[in-house]
């Protein structure tokens, strides 16, 4: 389970080191920070996954990225890191160095994969300073790799052979098993309300493009009762279809009190269909590890609040999950059950309500 997320100099970031429970929401008033908090998670699974640099480019390059704030002098650059149980990493992204035929391509200055939560010399696994990598070999001494990496790339990106530096696989598979959902379309050209294909789907498409055939999947090898406790919490009365044509096609219905007939999917309310979409999420017969979902009361009424929460407690029994809202009524319903980072922002820098500025879990960052 990750322990720790920090962050240093990332839009409004200027320093953040936060502890994760089992379930944490983070929340706040407009501007607080909380889209930061949630795009630096997106970045750093980026990073560690493929060692997607490009993600920065998207954002208007590293300049963009960088907190916008006064540096007091210290060297301007973007930290990013976190600590699990098993395997930690952290990198240090730095401006590119003219000439440079990628300007808005940040430069790795360092990296590192330790072992355990905290970041010590007998821990290391494998780092990099610049081009040069050392990994551990056979007789767990750190010795220089025998390839080096651009200063554009991140350490796991030139990975090719899990042998020969398997901390590196290790923390890409890591990686790979955190999911994320950030305001999937309800419109009406969704890719939610199109019909879907009757085929084993145990996890939802971050477009929600196979709803039908993931709502399937859980009807029939996952949580059926549980999706129709949901359902029904969310609106009393009401029955969720998902049938299979004669030609393998998939499609959802839904029956409600009063109404003659089933309404498809493509006459259900953007709410209604956002709820489904959270279910199918959060009921996943394949859990992640980390499941992070972004103001998901988007297009919800309050009252769903309690169904909503109710999914993400459940999924919280079966993954670590964060939840970024600014919804007073989500916050108040998930209270109980989850760790509360509640940001404001002080001098245009984020902050922890109730917390000084450098306190927090210990962390350390690698040198460069």
């Amino acid at each position: 389970m990750i322990r720790t997320i920090a962050v240093e100099g990332y839009r409004s970031l200027r320093h953040l080191v936060v502890g994760l429970g089992t379930l944490t929401v983070v929340t706040g008033p407009n501007g607080s920070g909380k889209t930061s908090v949630y795009r630096a998670l997106r970045l750093l699974a980026d990073l560690t996954r493929d060692g997607a640099l490009s993600s920065l480019a998207r954002e208007g390059g590293l300049r963009s990225a960088l907190h916008a704030g006064p540096w007091t002098g210290e060297r301007v650059s973007l930290r990013l890191g976190f600590a699990d149980d098993d395997l930690s990493y952290a990198v240090d992204l730095g401006m590119p160095q003219p000439p440079t035929p990628f300007p808005l391509d940040p430069e790795v200055k360092s990296e590192v994969v330790w072992a355990g939560p905290h970041l010590r010399a007998g821990a290391v696994l494998a780092d990099r300073k610049g081009p040069r990598v050392r990994i551990r070999d056979r007789d767990g001494e750190l010795v220089v790799a025998p390839w080096q990496v651009r200063a554009h790339e991140s350490l796991v990106a030139t990975l090719a052979d899990p042998a020969e530096a398997p901390e590196l696989y290790a923390i890409r598979e890591q990686a790979r098993r955190w999911r994320f959902y950030d305001h999937v379309r309800t419109d009406a050209d969704a890719p939610a309300r199109r019909p879907g294909v009757a085929t084993f789907t145990p996890v939802l498409a971050a477009d929600g493009a196979d709803l039908a055939a993931a709502l399937l999947t859980i009807q029939r090898v996952g949580v059926a009762q549980t999706l129709d406790s949901a359902v029904d919490a969310a609106f009393p009365g009401c029955t969720l279809q998902v049938g299979e044509d004669a030609d393998g096609g998939c499609r959802l219905t839904l029956d409600q009190p009063g109404v003659r007939r089933p309404l498809g999917v493509a006459e259900l309310s953007d709410g209604t269909v956002r709820f489904l979409l959270l279910a199918a999420a959060l009921l996943s017969p394949r859990p992640p590890a980390l499941l992070v979902l972004n103001e998901p009361e988007a297009s919800l009424h309050p009252s769903l609040m309690p169904a909503l929460a109710a999914l993400v407690a459940d999924a919280a029994t079966r993954s670590q999950v964060v939840v970024v809202t600014h919804s007073g009524e989500l916050v108040r319903a998930l209270r109980a059950d989850a760790d509360l980072l509640e940001l404001h922002k002080d001098g245009g820098a984020t902050g922890v309500v109730g917390s000084l500025a450098f306190e927090g879990p210990e962390w350390s960052w690698p040198r460069r």
